[in-house]
């Protein structure tokens, strides 16, 4: 006679990955985290239990904590697997990514809005021996990347709020760190067609430009183009033109989405 396991060890493991998961909620809807006592408090949870969870639920990727007594978020992980679940709503845009980046030479980036951040979810990278690349599954500030703030731009004003009463880091003597000049630069992204720029805002060397491409699926996406500096440099309108050129012929593909 064979057995499946001890029953009550069974019910113990559903508990575990069920208090997981409310953890997990919890948190997708409190982008800007939450402290232990706080998770506990709302999941009517001991202390040792939030602490057991969050110390497995971290060590998988799943969460992240900021700090050792900071606030608990999504991890990248879960981001990851979010996006892989979702990826098919945006597989028919490769090719149109891959065309965008031969006729403009530089590698190009496609992200996701996803809470306060933007994630990559697809890149072409050009065949450039100097070249700005991150990896798909990377998450950026909205406040300090042109894909970022071009996403905050067009974002409802509760959103954007929320975005810059929480702590705008400082990557670079060039990032926007106050929520007056972050609002300047969205006007000034809302009055030229969505196009917005990252001078050297994330990263020393790296400029980019970005614009929303639209909202698939629910999701709001957006399209970067990163460049050295050096190429960067008297070639802003060009690229300006580019992408918004680009843009607008992702239109078609947008309204066969819906």
């Amino acid at each position: 006679m064979t057995t499946n396991g001890d029953p009550g060890e069974s019910k113990s493991g559903i508990q575990v990955l069920a208090r997981a998961a409310e953890i997990l909620r919890l948190l997708h809807g409190h982008p800007e985290g939450l402290s232990q006592t706080q998770i506990g408090a709302k999941v009517d949870l001991a202390r040792s239990t939030v602490s057991r969870l969050l110390v497995a639920l971290e060590a998988e990727g799943l969460v992240i904590s900021m700090g050792p007594r900071g606030r608990y978020r999504l991890g990248p992980e879960l981001v990851r697997l979010a996006s892989s679940a979702r990826r098919n709503a945006w597989l028919d845009l490769h090719p149109l990514l891959v065309e965008f980046s031969y006729e403009i030479g530089e590698t190009v980036d496609l992200s996701v809005l996803e809470g306060d951040r933007a994630v990559f979810v697809d890149q072409v990278v050009a065949d450039n021996r100097l070249r700005a690349v991150s990896a798909v599954g990377d998450t950026f500030p909205l406040h300090a990347s042109a894909n970022g703030k071009a996403m905050l731009a067009a974002m409802p004003e509760p959103d954007v709020r929320r975005v810059l009463n929480g702590k705008l880091e400082e990557f670079t003597k060039n990032t926007l760190t106050t929520p007056t000049a972050v609002r300047s630069e969205l006007d000034r992204i809302r009055s030229a067609d969505g196009i917005a720029f990252d001078r050297e805002e994330q990263s020393f060397g790296v400029c980019a430009v970005g614009a929303v491409i639209g909202t698939v699926d629910h999701d709001l996406l957006a399209l970067s183009v990163p460049i050295p500096k050096q190429r960067f440099t008297g070639r802003e309108e060009e690229i300006r033109a580019a992408v918004l050129d680009f843009v607008t012929r992702c239109d078609s593909w947008i309204a066969a989405r819906r």
